[in-house]
Protein backbone atom coordinates (compact mmCIF):
# COMPACT_ATOMS: atom_id res chain seq x y z
CA UNK A 1 0.00 0.00 0.00
CA UNK A 2 2.63 2.57 1.03
CA UNK A 3 4.24 2.16 -2.67
CA UNK A 4 1.14 2.62 -4.27
CA UNK A 5 0.94 5.98 -2.55
CA UNK A 6 4.39 7.01 -3.09
CA UNK A 7 4.06 6.06 -6.84
CA UNK A 8 0.89 8.31 -6.66
CA UNK A 9 2.83 11.09 -5.14
CA UNK A 10 5.36 10.82 -7.66
CA UNK A 11 2.46 10.70 -10.42
CA UNK A 12 1.08 14.23 -9.00
CA UNK A 13 4.74 16.14 -8.82
CA UNK A 14 6.15 14.28 -12.15
CA UNK A 15 3.84 12.21 -14.42
CA UNK A 16 6.51 11.49 -16.98
CA UNK A 17 8.67 9.43 -14.73
CA UNK A 18 5.90 8.02 -12.78
CA UNK A 19 4.67 6.65 -16.33
CA UNK A 20 8.04 5.56 -17.39
CA UNK A 21 8.57 3.66 -14.01
CA UNK A 22 4.87 2.43 -14.11
CA UNK A 23 6.12 0.39 -17.89
CA UNK A 24 9.67 -0.61 -16.51
CA UNK A 25 8.93 -2.28 -13.60
CA UNK A 26 7.57 -5.70 -14.90
CA UNK A 27 10.35 -5.54 -17.38
CA UNK A 28 13.09 -5.13 -14.83
CA UNK A 29 11.47 -7.78 -12.93
CA UNK A 30 11.18 -10.44 -15.20
CA UNK A 31 15.09 -9.68 -15.86
CA UNK A 32 15.82 -9.89 -12.30
CA UNK A 33 13.65 -13.39 -12.18
CA UNK A 34 16.12 -15.92 -12.67
CA UNK A 35 18.69 -14.31 -10.28
CA UNK A 36 15.60 -15.00 -7.95
CA UNK A 37 15.52 -18.48 -8.89
CA UNK A 38 19.07 -19.01 -8.75
CA UNK A 39 18.86 -17.62 -4.60
CA UNK A 40 16.16 -20.34 -3.94
CA UNK A 41 18.18 -22.78 -5.52
CA UNK A 42 21.20 -22.02 -3.92
CA UNK A 43 19.42 -21.84 -0.24
CA UNK A 44 18.34 -24.94 -1.05
CA UNK A 45 21.46 -26.26 -1.93
CA UNK A 46 23.05 -24.64 1.30
CA UNK A 47 20.25 -26.17 3.86
CA UNK A 48 20.76 -29.71 2.09
CA UNK A 49 24.74 -29.43 3.32
CA UNK A 50 23.90 -28.09 6.79
CA UNK A 51 21.86 -30.80 7.25
CA UNK A 52 23.92 -33.52 6.01
CA UNK A 53 26.98 -31.57 8.26
CA UNK A 54 24.80 -31.74 11.63
CA UNK A 55 23.41 -35.29 10.63
CA UNK A 56 26.44 -37.01 12.58
CA UNK A 57 25.50 -34.72 15.97
CA UNK A 58 21.82 -35.38 15.65
CA UNK A 59 21.96 -39.20 15.28
CA UNK A 60 24.50 -39.28 18.44
CA UNK A 61 21.29 -37.15 20.14
CA UNK A 62 22.82 -33.58 20.03
CA UNK A 63 20.11 -31.22 20.18
CA UNK A 64 19.11 -29.36 16.98
CA UNK A 65 20.86 -25.95 16.47
CA UNK A 66 18.70 -23.15 16.68
CA UNK A 67 19.00 -19.91 14.70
Amino acid sequence: MLTFILWLLLFVFCWPIALLALILYPIVWLLLLPFRLVGIALEGVFEFLRALLLLPARVLGGRPATR
